[in-house]
């Protein structure tokens, strides 16, 4: 007598869910809801992380708010808080092993805890992206360690009487002009509202490569400040040396600068509560006689949400990794580029 065949039981209402789930995701992968369901399913077998990547794809790929059905408004909403509840979840699993090492958040190696951020999601990674130049091989460093430049101890020093050298420029008329002018040889760009506009401006010293006439005999002790610090020498390009003017309410919005074989230091003279400034991940506030140095290729930006007048002294020095033979060759070529177009580059600090 023939065995009947073993009866094939019937789908689970779960397994249901998860075919319907399917069949929908392969007919339109950027359906938002099948893939938060689908997300539910691998929360409910317990695998967090998998769940995690359904629910960030469905927060990528959902249509704009204003396209969007109420129900799938709510679901991702609850897709966006288990995403940050399953991160602080792994965040405390990790910090809890990484304590058996001895780590701790905030302490000790913060290039490891730097690292851990990114990992995490809590940064992102910058690079060094200049505009016109890239010298490979240096690091990517955005504020750099202040303790290795000493020549900014002289700097710091003279806070008081550089200072008392800048006050007389703030009202004097024709003593600033805007950091960001216009320039008949380019293409007019909108510069976030910053193009021609006062509210960030700014008194050179020296300006491309050239000290501004009179300006020794009119700030003596800042020049005498500047003594000893690597001002880079590139011709018709650098050292600039400035007074930094930022007004009340003013932003300056991200940008990167120029060459990466510098450093742009920064020397607060005059520092309201308010004005702060951003390179990369880092965020920092001014404050008056405490100097520090940044890669301005990395992408920066700064504020004055005060009611006051921000004012620092801003110069440029060489990176300390570039030797002092690839110094002579940059300035050669930087030369020969010039002599082969026959005309003055366009530049900024």
């Amino acid at each position: 007598m023939q065995t009947p065949p073993t009866p094939i039981p019937p789908p689970t209402a779960s397994q249901a869910v998860l075919a319907d789930v399917e069949r929908r995701l392969a007919a339109n992968p950027r359906d938002a809801l099948a893939l938060i369901q689908r997300a539910d399913l691998f929360v409910a077998a317990g695998d967090t992380r998998a769940a995690s990547a359904f629910y960030a794809q469905a927060l990528r790929v959902a249509p704009p708010p204003q396209q969007r059905a109420l129900a799938v408004t709510t679901a991702l909403q609850r897709a966006q808080a288990a995403l940050q509840r399953h991160a602080q979840e792994y965040k405390g699993f990790l910090l809890e092993r990484l304590a058996e090492e001895g780590f701790v958040p905030g302490e000790g190696n913060a290039r490891f805890g730097e690292a851990l951020a990114l990992l995490l999601g809590e940064k992102r990674i910058y690079t060094q992206q200049p505009k016109y130049f890239y010298f490979p091989g240096l690091p990517q460093v955005q504020f750099f360690d202040r303790e290795t430049l000493p020549w900014l101890d002289p700097v710091e020093a003279a806070t008081a009487d550089i200072r008392q050298e800048v006050l007389g420029l703030l009202d004097e008329p024709g003593a600033l002009r805007p950091y960001v002018q216009s320039d008949p040889r380019l293409p007019r760009k909108t510069q976030e509202g910053m193009l021609d506009n006062p509210a960030w401006s700014a008194h050179y010293l020296y300006e491309n490569g050239t000290e501004v006439p009179g300006a020794r005999d009119r700030f003596p002790r800042t020049f005498a400040a500047l003594r000893d610090v690597p001002l880079c020498q590139l011709p018709q390009r650098s050292p600039s040396v400035l007074f930094s003017v930022l007004r009340p309410g003013a932003h300056i919005p991200p940008h990167n600068g120029l060459i990466n074989t510098r450093m742009i230091c920064h020397l607060p003279l005059i520092v309201p509560p308010g004005c702060g400034f951003r390179v990369g991940n880092e965020v920092r506030e001014w404050r008056e006689g405490v100097a520090w140095a940044f890669d301005d290729t990395i992408e920066h930006e700064a504020w004055n949400r005060s009611d006051q007048t921000r004012v620092i002294l801003l110069f440029e020095a060489w990176k300390p990794e570039v030797t002092a033979a690839e110094r002579a060759l940059l300035a050669r070529l930087f030369a020969a580029i010039d002599a082969h177009s026959g005309v003055a580059p366009t530049w900024e600090i």
